[in-house]
């Protein structure tokens, strides 16, 4: 059958579409594979991602091994799906104070990422000014899975306040409401992985939601909205006993929120890998307001993280 003028204009359409959104590849680590509904703000920021890779060696007494490999281009194929160029790479637990596979990371990334490393008070000056020359503007305490000697977290706020990083703590929601003074008084901002783990079933009634209300009303602390699926007790793909706390974040202070895919999701198993596009969407339902969503997705992070 000869084409006709309305089969070329069809034809010319589809071939427009698929010029602009080309085939995804599957993402490593990642559920589904269509892109999320939302679109974000050009410019909009990732804050909480990992990579790994297998030639380093883990610190003994490592909780999560797998996955043993995940790198930038893997990382990459995430991007592409959710519409997203720039990332904030997270050493895990796994690697201690070894941050080269993060710097490894940053140096690939032409210049769209910055770094949050792990840290002891043997640093040295010279070797902090190299990793914020890197592009590295804070330091992670996880206390969920590593020891750490807290008398460090003071210690190491103080050199790196007038470098503008920040201190970002990973913890149990328990120990974050028995942490609250502390972080407060330090001279530097403060990060708080997942939303502070804020327990379920109690969320928004919970002792650890009032401390994230507290520590939202100043100008000092940033929650991200990030890791829904590690405490929610109802699961994908809504995650709806999750909602109502980040729901209630957003009301509280939505110029102290940031959002993360936590990709390669360590804590999940391969089997059960969240959806990151869906993970996206939530913030249709957890910031209807579109100005909000700016804020979240672009403007906070490019702010805190100095883009």
């Amino acid at each position: 059958m000869p084409l006709t003028r309305r089969h070329l204009l069809r034809l010319s359409s589809a071939l427009a579409l698929a010029a602009h959104f080309p085939a995804l590849a599957k993402v490593p680590y990642s559920a589904g594979e269509k892109r999320p509904a939302l679109v974000p703000p050009p410019g909009s920021v990732d804050c909480h991602m990992h990579l790994y890779d297998s030639r380093y060696p883990s610190v003994p007494g490592t909780t999560f091994t797998n996955p043993a490999n995940a790198s930038i281009d893997d990382y990459r194929k995430l991007q592409r799906r959710l519409g997203m160029n720039r990332m904030v790479i997270v050493t895990p637990s796994r690697y201690g104070t070894d941050n080269r596979v993060l710097l490894n990371g940053l140096a690939a990334s032409g210049g769209n990422a910055r770094g949050v490393v792990v840290l002891d008070s043997t640093v040295t000056g010279e070797e902090i000014e190299k990793l914020h020359q890197a592009g590295v503007r804070g330091i992670r305490f996880n206390l969920l899975y590593s020891r750490f000697d807290l008398n460090d977290m003071e210690r190491l706020a103080a050199r790196v306040h007038p470098l503008n990083w920040h201190i970002q703590i990973v913890t149990s929601g328990k120990t974050l409401t028995e942490l609250e003074n502390r972080l407060q008084k330090l001279p530097t901002p403060v990060v708080i992985d997942h939303m502070g783990h804020v327990p379920q079933p109690e969320g928004i009634n919970s002792a650890t939601f009032a401390t994230l209300r507290r520590m939202l009303d100043g100008e000092k602390t940033w929650v991200k909205l990030s890791g829904a699926y590690i405490d929610s007790l109802t699961g994908a793909p809504e995650y709806r006993d999750v909602a109502p706390v980040a729901q209630g974040l957003v009301k509280i202070n939505p110029e102290r929120l940031l959002w993360g895919s936590d990709w390669p999701h360590p804590t999940a198993p391969d089997s059960h890998k969240p959806d990151d596009a869906l993970l996206l969407d939530l913030m249709n339902i957890w910031a209807p307001e579109r100005r909000d969503r700016q804020r979240i997705l672009h403007d906070n992070p490019v702010k805190l993280y100095d883009f």
